[in-house]
């Protein structure tokens, strides 16, 4: 067969960098370089291995005439060129002993002669391998494997560019569905705070990222009550954000059935004990607050400590219970609180007590309680953004580690 002009292979290849450059799907850029491939290279089929870097294997997408292949990266012609980053020149398949002849029986096609090259990018990193199989008119002549390293040089970079493309694709994908999940969890928080007889109430969020795992919420009950939930699931992020969601829903659910607080804590600490992965667990506050006898009753799943301020001091009570979905079928008791005129009911998820300064010192209990004492009668919204002003001033600049919300109840003197 008659040598192809230099010239000819040059504008060949100029014109096969043009399609890939104009190509923007996998399928169709590797379908391209292979149908460039057979043609370049005048050869019957041609297999382009992609390399799956975490599990170390070559795979096929585009493979004429056969399905999808899967093996080692360290096997075969294949895996001896993804190993050696070198080409290989083999011109008779079946006196070469990596050569494996088990596709030829499953296809009936008969491989005589291969050239298999590496795909890099510019880094050298290995994008994947390309296979050429039966040059027409004998074994691939040396100048076949100075074609394919140009050929290969081109397919690499092309792979790589559609690669960090869809890197880039997907990460504008999940940041739209991170907004979305964060429009829909900032729906489940209170437009406002809730009106009650005799008190003022403020509730206030704010996630460390996009979504997080800490709510509020309050839910009117019959005869002028108010049920109150603070609730805070392990981490923060989607994940989190999911576990919070069907922890809400169930208590909402349950509390329109009964308003019975261990009832309703171990039927949720059962179902999320359930569904939750090892690891996994709420800590929550859940309260029925009853203006008439201005007490307050309550749950508290591992959510502590609960600062109650009166004029006789802050008095900070530990959580009763373990936190939910620990241990199935444990019982969480109820406790109650009466409100003295002026007394306030200060919830806040562990985000607020466990900020870091620089030198990793917390902020802690201590503080929080010390800052609350010096501002008894500061109105609750503001109270609420003093306290967050002073726990960044305290972290400094690093950013927020968790999800921080708050719930204050204050009975009116």
């Amino acid at each position: 067969m008659a040598e192809v002009p230099h010239t000819d292979n040059l504008r060949r290849l100029l014109d096969i960098t043009r399609q890939m450059a104009a190509t923007t799907d996998l399928t169709e850029l590797l379908g391209t370089i292979v149908t460039a491939t057979c043609e370049v290279l005048e050869c019957e089929r041609a297999t382009i291995f992609l390399y799956d870097k975490p599990a170390n294997e070559l795979f096929s997408r585009v493979a004429t005439g056969t399905d999808a292949i899967r093996f080692p990266a360290d096997r075969g012609i294949a895996g001896a060129v993804a190993q050696q980053r070198a080409v290989i020149n083999v011109r008779d398949a079946y006196a070469d002993p990596r050569f494996n002849p088990e596709i030829d029986r499953q296809t009936g096609f008969r491989t005589r002669n291969l050239l298999t090259f590496p795909l890099e990018n510019h880094n050298r990193e290995l994008m994947g391998v390309l296979q050429a199989l039966n040059r027409a008119g004998g074994p691939f002549t040396p100048a076949d494997e100075n074609l394919a390293r140009d050929l290969a040089a081109q397919a690499g970079i092309a792979i790589h560019r559609y690669a960090l493309l869809e890197q880039y694709a997907q990460k504008q994908r999940m940041a739209r569905d991170l907004e979305l999940a964060r429009k829909i969890q900032q729906q489940l928080f209170p437009k406002t705070n809730p009106q009650v007889d005799g008190y003022d109430i403020a509730g206030w969020n704010l996630s460390a990222d996009e979504t997080g795992g800490d709510c509020y919420d309050f839910i009117p009950l019959p005869d002028g009550r108010l049920a109150i939930l603070l609730a805070d699931a392990t981490g923060h992020g989607i994940g989190a954000a999911l576990v919070i969601a069907e922890c809400r829903a169930l208590i909402r659910a349950l509390l329109s059935v009964t308003q019975d607080l261990p009832t309703i804590a171990m039927s949720v600490n059962n179902i999320l004990s359930r569904d939750l992965l090892e690891g996994r667990f709420v800590t929550a506050f859940l309260g029925i607050l009853d203006p008439s006898q201005n007490h307050l009753d309550y749950i508290a799943a591992g959510q502590g400590p609960l600062l109650f301020v009166s004029s006789a001091g802050v008095e900070a009570r530990s959580a009763d219970g373990l936190p939910l979905a620990v241990l199935p079928d444990v019982e969480c008791p109820a406790a109650t609180y009466d409100f003295p005129p002026g007394g306030t009911a200060i919830l806040l998820t562990d985000g607020f007590y466990e900020t870091d300064n620089p030198a990793g010192v917390q902020f802690g209990d201590e503080r929080v309680i010390a800052f609350i004492r010096q501002r008894t009668d500061v109105p609750l919204d503001r109270l609420i953004a003093e306290l967050h002003a002073e726990i960044q001033q305290f972290r400094q600049e690093a950013a927020q580690g968790d999800d921080l919300t708050a719930v204050l109840i204050r009975r009116r003197a």
